[in-house]
């Protein structure tokens, strides 16, 4: 077996029709379709339920549950806010900093641009609360190289040590530095 892609992501939301707005309005997605049912056809519970499908482009799907009848919407209370997050890349800064401008022209509080070496990023909520994340690579082909190399040493240290491993301590090199 080898998995082709992802086929779909799904999160719950609170309001189907206000999501579908959203993402069209901040992020482009357009909406591919809607399955309704009064039963889950895994399950056979009966929960009436509205499943949305987003374009995220290049034959990604974003999905969304409206659960009318469960108890409202809550996170993990012991996960950190920022760290369950919905991560998009776009082609290059330009669109990053196009991105933001229409978040915040949406009148959403975006944090960022955030530089983490590799790679640039802006943050901000959707009307579920979800963390959303707009991301542009700005590391080198070396830097990818280099990364990938020392992966499985760092997590190997890491399920060791759960101390952070310094194997790519390299990316803050002057001669390493991702491009602007």
């Amino acid at each position: 077996m080898q998995i082709e892609k992802i086929h779909h992501v799904a999160y719950r939301c609170v309001d189907a029709k206000a999501t579908v707005e959203f993402y069209k309005k901040v992020l482009n997605m357009d909406l591919l379709g809607a399955i309704a049912e009064d039963k889950v056809p895994s399950t056979k519970a009966p929960d009436p339920y509205m499943h949305i499908f987003l374009d995220a482009g290049n034959g990604n799907i974003l999905a969304f549950f409206e659960l009318p009848n469960s108890p409202p919407m809550g996170r993990d209370p012991n996960t950190p806010e920022w760290t369950q997050h919905i991560a998009f890349q776009v082609k290059d800064m330009d669109e990053l900093e196009e991105a933001k401008a229409r978040a915040e022209a949406a009148g959403l509080d975006v944090v960022g641009i955030t530089d983490h070496t590799i790679f640039k990023s802006i943050y901000f909520h959707d009307p579920s609360g979800h963390r959303l994340e707009i991301a542009t690579w700005t590391a080198t082909p070396e830097q990818i190289t280099r990364m990938k190399s020392v992966a499985h040493a760092m997590v190997d240290e890491w399920a060791t040590t759960k101390k952070p491993p310094r194997h790519t301590a390299w990316m803050h090199e002057k001669e390493f530095a991702g491009s602007d």
